[in-house]
């Protein structure tokens, strides 16, 4: 489990994230779950908490421990990749790179095209101005550099700015073939570029071409049926199913 010291100054609440949980076989479900309440119980002891997890589809004990031990289903999300070798891109879209001017305004179309079953709109504790502020905030830290490596916008003449891509690369690791990748980190479409989310998507994988990165990684919730076009039409592949669960206290 790990504290997050931004998330916690940002919504003025201790806020964790626990990766997994560590346990033998021989480990029964009444105990799983008892550990996982005294989690909460120890977290609350310090004060005002929230924590989260993503856990793998696969990993029903750890699902049915924190369900059982009071942490509630948020999300549900597919993670989505895309061989950049065997995409299947359409005739290439007139994009470049947001502008450092441009940060406020992106951070505006990404509140404006919010989805109601992201972890931050689909969980009540936070409710809607918080969720809201977050994207504002994430988009904003995206074209300011903060840990985006790029985020892509429109640029055809007469068209507005209204949706926007942002990226994050991870370089190959030396004698790991096959490793490095591009990911999909947010990305939002308001409604005078509709249509614009399958082109920016398919500039980012040209992108990653162009960089040797083998592969674009993309996640969604499982209710997105857009992205799941876009998906299908460039090659993405479904490469696994996760839960994201929370609880909050103290």
């Amino acid at each position: 489990m790990q504290h997050l010291p931004w998330d916690t100054d940002f919504f003025c609440t201790d806020t964790y994230r626990l990766f997994t949980g560590l346990f033998s076989s021989a480990a029964t479900p009444a105990a799983l779950m008892a550990a996982a309440t005294q989690l909460r119980i120890t977290l609350a002891a310090r004060g005002p908490y929230y924590a989260f997890s993503v856990v793998p589809a696969e990993d029903t004990a750890l699902l049915q421990a924190l369900t059982g031990g009071g942490w509630r289903l948020v999300e549900t999300r597919l993670n989505f990749y895309c061989p950049v070798a065997a995409a299947t891109l359409p005739e290439p879209a007139p994009v470049r790179l947001a502008r450092p001017d441009e940060a406020a305004h992106i951070g505006r179309i990404s509140a404006a095209a919010r989805n109601p079953f992201d972890r931050f709109h689909a969980d009540p504790w936070f409710g809607k101005i918080r969720a809201d502020a977050l994207l504002v905030r994430y988009a904003e830290a995206a074209v300011e550099g903060s840990y985006a490596d790029a985020v892509l916008v429109p640029d055809a003449p007469g068209l507005p700015v209204d949706s926007f891509l942002a990226i994050s690369d991870t370089s190959a690791e030396a004698g790991v073939p096959g490793s490095g990748s591009s990911r999909v980190l947010l990305t939002a479409v308001g409604p005078a570029n509709r249509g614009w989310h399958l082109q920016l998507v398919a500039e980012t994988v040209r992108r990653a071409a162009v960089l040797s990165l083998p592969h674009v990684l993309m996640t969604t919730q499982a209710t997105n049926g857009a992205v799941f076009r876009t998906c299908e039409k460039l090659g993405f592949r479904l490469g696994g199913t996760s839960h994201v669960l929370a609880c909050h206290g103290g």
